[in-house]
């Protein structure tokens, strides 16, 4: 079978899959927008599959309405993909299937380059002017919210024009794959990317060396108390706000404890900072602005930013973790609660929807209300000073991960299947 990977930057939440149905025997290709550095060619191949750039040769219009400005950008990418596959197709390839993260657009316009080809999509998420990410936090309230809904389904043409001709859907989880409208809700699968289960393992021997705000070097083991907290980028979508209202009371009931921050300045999800608010300053400042005049010195010493790490530092910080904690917006469900259960983590999380699948409060981990910081902080602290109900939730967390999650045994299988059975 010829199969064809559409991914902007794969290969994404393709990383396993592909690889597999290469050493199934299948032709495997993959278009993606990934950039090689500068000076350097593009790689050729990547884990046996072949790879094929595409590029972009405009931006979006300048004062475009502000409504449309996300289909017009989507539709330049799908447009730079759309010639990279008549290229293809002129030279001879034909996929039998392509399976695409439609999320950005490229995929829009291949049925007219290969209309015989099956189309799967990865459905990570559908646009919903009430009961999810929109207007939850009401700290941060939608201008406009009448114009916000219309600007909303204008932002879905994208999904919408998929499923005129994508055979099935694949999600990551069953709240994301609730958000999509029927009739195409039924023909979506919910299988897990997969996490492996057997890299991400607890380590009683693990140890990691950090830096404080003053430079110095730290080494902590597994007999430190640290407490963890991981975004893509530090914003509001992922909690960051509220964890760090929480530090002044949680530093200063656990004076021993160590809290390790990873996540970048930027942006993934929701919206900048506004400047007319919040002048040039980013989410990260903000919050540690806010806080910072509540805690001294001394205990500030003890609160690492560690920005974005490699892959082996991010797993050995899960190891290490005495209390982990997870925040979101009822939105798109991250790689890293369900590594933190993998890793046998004690897991404080907020109560919205998307935590509901993998969290069973006081069983694989403790619930609260996303915008409680008192309960928070009681919550992180009960755990660090009460070990064997640690102990008991990290147990049940990585069982479930491996019951539910781990990537050989449950999710790659199904997803393989899943591919296969694009096919009529």
């Amino acid at each position: 079978m010829k199969i064809l990977f559409i991914h902007q930057n794969f290969p994404g939440q393709f990383k396993f899959l592909a690889p597999a149905l290469v050493a199934q025997g299948h032709q495997v290709v993959a278009m993606t927008m990934q950039k090689a550095r500068a000076g350097e060619a593009a790689a050729p191949e990547w884990e046996g599959v072949t790879m094929v750039p595409y590029t972009a040769t405009r931006s979006s219009t300048a004062g475009v309405h502000p409504w449309v400005i996300d289909f017009e950008t989507k539709a330049i990418r799908a447009e730079a993909c759309f010639r990279a596959a008549l290229t293809m197709r002129d030279g001879g390839f034909a996929p039998d299937v392509i399976v695409a993260h439609h999320g950005w657009g490229e995929s829009l316009f291949l049925h007219e380059v290969w209309p015989q080809a099956r189309l799967g999509i990865y459905c990570e998420y559908y646009y919903n002017p009430q009961g999810s990410d929109v207007g939850f936090d009401p700290e941060f309230p939608v201008a406009d919210p009448e114009g916000d809904a219309c600007r909303l389904r204008l932002k879905n043409l994208n999904n919408l024009l998929h499923f005129e001709f994508a055979s099935a859907g694949l999600s990551p989880t069953r709240w994301q794959a609730s958000t999509f409208p029927e009739p195409f809700k039924g023909r979506i699968s919910v299988i897990h990317d997969g996490i492996d289960t057997q890299a991400v393992a607890p380590n009683a021997q693990v140890g990691l060396t950090v830096r404080g705000p003053n430079g110095a070097s730290v080494a902590l083991s597994r007999s430190d108390e640290v407490v963890t907290f991981v975004n893509r980028n530090l914003e509001p979508y992922r909690g960051y706000h509220v964890f760090m209202r929480a530090l002044p009371e949680l530093l200063r009931r656990r004076p021993n404890a160590r809290i390790l921050i990873v996540g970048g300045d930027a942006v993934s999800y929701g919206a900048r900072p506004d400047p007319a608010k919040y002048g040039q300053r980013n989410w990260k400042d903000i919050f540690i602005d806010e806080v910072r005049g509540q805690i001294s010195d001394a205990d500030w010493g003890r609160v690492h930013f560690l920005g974005h790490i490699d892959y082996p530092h991010f797993v050995a910080l899960l190891q290490l973790s005495t209390v982990h904690v997870y925040l979101t917006y009822p939105f798109v469900l991250s790689w890293s609660l369900l590594e933190a259960m993998s890793a046998g983590c004690a897991i404080v999380a907020s109560d919205t929807q998307p935590l509901h699948e993998a969290i069973h409060h006081n069983e694989t981990g403790r619930l609260v209300n996303f915008f409680d910081v008192a309960a928070l902080t009681d919550e992180v602290c009960g755990l660090l000073q009460a070990a064997p109900e640690r102990q008991r939730l990290g147990r049940n967390a990585r069982a479930f991960a491996q019951a539910h999650y781990d990537l050989k045994t449950v999710c790659l299988p199904q997803q393989m299947a899943w591919v296969q059975g694009l096919l009529p």
